[in-house]
């Protein structure tokens, strides 16, 4: 049997890539020997096809007009490729703004370098075209569009042991450090054995490049499977599926000292389109827009920040108001972090509330913003007769952790003052009576009384843990049930039966303090020595046992800093090697966070 050449791949992939609308040109019709395309090998845009591409998509604008974006395209003057990736990126998303004169007057105006509607598009794939940095280098694919290399594709032929995903990555990586003006106006790369395909952004390590599992958002390829290729070419490197992860799914993630560029996976790219449908189509219905079940781990936030961005933007929502509500401070601060690091997908900074006063005049406006605010902040006060806060249908409020907190829109009466009182879902529906609802979870609920698809709708998209752990997003989890039984009288059992979650369901920090008391009493007995004596013991057997067979990490959690401390102690009894306060790699570790009037040890 003849072996599979890399050529013979390339060949095969361009063929492919003609079936999803490209171009296919030899890289050698571009050379600056035989072709006036390019001035020089460095040049790795084609400038002619990109001003003619300006000039196709904005017919009014002057020529002077059209040269000045494209030179701000052109010009090269940069230090991070990274940082310099992303002053493209908003060029392309944005357009290049531009200023010329009409009958003595400046106009100020924005020349768009890519038409989203994809009509004056030009899209080539173009193989083997040679680009000179440090060194002369031959990519074996790239992907333009007017004229911008948006992909470079590495592939590596099927004959080689050697030739892999990693080897791919690693050429990535040269072209990155010889020929960084390649990577300008990149969108992303992907690598190729012949069977499996990756892709991932200019800043991702191999790791963080992803398989893309499907064509049509519902059928699945298996990541090993043999053809995985071919899905990835069909599904993603897609005209449209590019233009919408250009212009909606890549935010860039500044933590102070590194610019991070991150794009959706295919799961995130199918729901927040499946998300976008589902909220017009409930825009004119009951306003339940359904239910984003994705795993933990699975990028729910940013997820979030995607489809709020289109949303923000959707024509068809007329500037529409987006309130991110959560339960309890901490998930929202996670979530405002996440959104402001992502505020270019919005046009506007995201706004977080601290009072409820402020919430309800934030909310009451004729458009625009993005709100973060907590549940509990819809909450009546005593005496007041609660109201609509705005009645404005183009109000999209996301849910997170959806399958909490939202519910007891039935009243409940006080048997002994007679009030009736309700949950905070309540309130919340009261107060924007025509807004539309999309709550997400990684663990949704079915209860007779708590049932989060009936509260929000029908599942807009499922990524479940199976899924995720095949994609490698997160690490298999094994569940074992182990038993230390509380030993208890009948009349302490009575006291704690009631549980602790449905007490404090739905109440911020400072309101948990009234159902201390009964915290404390069930914390106390599930603490005492003889328990956490037999705990320790059970632990330490458990792990060595498995660390035979399963290779990973275990995690105890405790119900207390207290008992956290204790268990800690009476672990590192029993096996002291597996803590040493001097060595960071030791195998025992307390992870927690500490309070103030916490003892010293």
């Amino acid at each position: 049997m003849s072996k599979v050449l890399e050529s013979d791949f390339e060949s095969v992939m361009l063929e492919l890539l003609a079936e999803t609308g490209f171009t296919c040109l030899s890289g050698d019709s571009f050379d600056p020997d035989v072709s006036r395309e390019r001035e020089n090998y460095h040049a790795a845009l084609l400038a002619g096809r990109l001003r003619q591409a300006i000039r196709r998509i904005n017919p009014e604008l002057p020529q002077e007009a059209v040269d000045s974006a494209a030179n701000a395209v052109l010009d090269i003057g940069f230090t991070d490729p990274v940082q310099e990736n992303q002053r493209i990126h908003r060029l392309l998303v944005d357009g290049v703004p531009v200023e010329y004169q009409v009958a003595g007057e400046t106009i100020h105006d924005r020349a768009k370098l890519v038409d989203w509607q994809d009509e004056h598009n030009e899209w080539l794939a173009v193989n083997q075209f040679t680009v000179v940095g440090t060194s002369k280098r031959r990519p074996d694919i790239l992907l333009f569009l007017n004229g911008m290399p948006l992909v470079v594709l590495e592939l590596k032929g099927p004959e080689s042991a050697n030739a892999d995903i990693a080897s791919a990555y690693n050429q990535i990586q040269t072209y990155k450090a010889e020929v960084p003006a390649l990577f300008r106006t990149n969108l992303l790369n992907v690598l190729s054995d012949g069977f499996a395909a990756r892709y991932g952004t200019i800043s991702a390590d191999l790791d963080r490049h992803m398989a893309w599992r499907t064509v049509d958002g519902e059928t699945l390829v298996g990541p090993t499977d043999l053809l995985a290729w071919e899905t990835l070419v069909r599904g993603l490197l897609r005209r449209d599926v590019l233009l919408d992860l250009l212009r909606y799914f890549t935010v860039f993630e500044n933590d102070g000292l590194t610019i991070i560029k991150k794009t959706a996976g295919y799961h995130q790219y199918h729901a927040g389109m499946k998300g976008v449908a589902k909220v017009l189509e409930a825009l004119t219905g009951d306003g339940k827009a359904g239910v984003v079940w994705h795993t933990q781990g699975s990028g729910k936030s940013l997820l979030m920040a995607f489809l709020a961005g289109m949303l923000v933007h959707h024509p068809h929502l007329e500037n529409p108001t987006l309130l991110v509500l959560t339960d309890r401070n901490d998930l929202d601060n996670q979530l405002f972090a996440t959104f402001s690091r992502c505020a270019e997908l919005f046009g506007q900074a995201p706004q977080q509330v601290a009072e409820v006063a402020e919430l309800r005049k934030l909310l009451d406006r004729q458009a625009g913003g993005v709100i973060f605010a907590t549940i509990q902040k819809f909450r009546p006060e005593d005496g007041e007769e609660f109201k609509a806060i705005t009645k404005r249908k183009n109000l999209v409020v996301f849910v997170d952790e959806a399958h909490r907190s939202q519910y007891g829109f039935a009243a409940k009466i006080d048997a002994k003052t007679g009030e009736m009182s309700y949950g905070f879902a309540h309130y919340v529906r009261k107060g924007l009576p025509n807004a539309t609802f999309v709550g997400f979870t990684g663990t949704p609920i079915k209860m007779v009384d708590k049932n989060t698809k009936q509260t929000f709708g029908d599942y807009i998209d499922i990524y479940d843990i199976t899924q995720a752990v095949e994609d490698g997003a997160t690490v298999p989890i094994y569940y074992e049930g182990k038993i230390v039984r509380l030993k208890l009288d009948d009349t302490t059992r009575a006291v704690i039966d009631e549980a602790f979650d449905d007490v404090t369901e739905g109440m911020e920090d400072g309101e948990k303090a009234s159902a201390g008391s009964k915290w404390s009493t069930l914390e106390s007995l599930a603490g005492v020595n003889e328990r956490l004596n037999e705990l320790a013991t059970l632990v330490v057997n458990h792990f060595e046992k498995r660390q035979e067979a399963i290779q990973g990490k275990g995690m105890i959690v405790c119900m207390s800093r207290r008992i956290c401390v204790e268990l800690h102690k009476r672990i590192t009894a029993l096996r002291p090697d597996w803590h040493d306060p001097a060595d960071d790699k030791g195998k025992l570790k307390v992870v927690m966070t500490g309070a103030a009037t916490d003892p010293a040890a």
